[in-house]
């Protein structure tokens, strides 16, 4: 049990610690977002409970197909906040086109035999 809270503070603490950051810059909180901390700690804990190898390549290789169609949601609030829909309209909107398009993802990859 203390393991799971050291591995829910630790995860938890980053995002905290790059909301704080964007604050201040939006630059370097977006720098030190885009740092697949997240990832990189989920491998670790993947590791540490199971010491299977590949288990981590698995998750690695999904990772990298999955970071394509989540890039949707970077470009899309953008864009729809310039056309001139609210904060929370552009999120949910965002987050619609970023599920189909990890839906589409899977599909395509699928198709070509890459499994996930």
């Amino acid at each position: 049990m203390k393991y799971i809270f050291l591995k829910l503070i630790i995860s938890s603490g980053i995002i905290t610690i790059v909301s704080e950051i964007s604050k201040k810059s939006s630059f370097i909180g977006g720098l030190v977002a885009s740092i697949p901390l997240i990832s990189v700690l989920s491998m670790i804990w993947l590791y540490i409970d199971s010491r299977d190898i590949e288990k981590i390549k698995n998750l690695s290789t999904s990772i990298f197909w999955m970071v394509i169609p989540s890039l949707v949601l970077f470009l899309s609030i953008p864009i729809l906040i310039n056309i001139g829909f609210n904060f929370w309209y552009s999120l949910i909107i965002a987050i619609i086109l970023t599920i189909t398009s990890y839906l589409l993802t899977i599909i395509i990859l699928s198709h070509y035999g890459i499994k996930l």
